[in-house]
């Protein structure tokens, strides 16, 4: 598998998964926790998945423009 599939692949994963954290703590109880941890723990690791999920899509984008190129990496 190309390096650039595989960062998209991992991109796409790590964005749902950020994505049902957001959900999940959005819709959580009234105690205040999500999965063990507060609420605001848990946006706060939202936040940084969508930053990985971001960064590792940007990485794809830069290899399939290298991969176009013949630059093999």
């Amino acid at each position: 598998m190309k390096l650039s599939k595989l960062l998209h692949v991992t991109s796409v994963v790590v964005g749902f998964i950020g994505v049902f954290v957001f959900g999940s703590a959005l819709i959580g109880g009234a105690d205040n926790l999500v999965f063990g941890i507060t609420k605001i723990d848990a946006l706060l690791c939202v936040g940084v998945l969508i930053l990985i999920a971001i960064w590792a899509q940007i990485g794809a984008i830069h290899h399939m423009m290298l991969e176009k190129k013949g630059e093999i990496v």
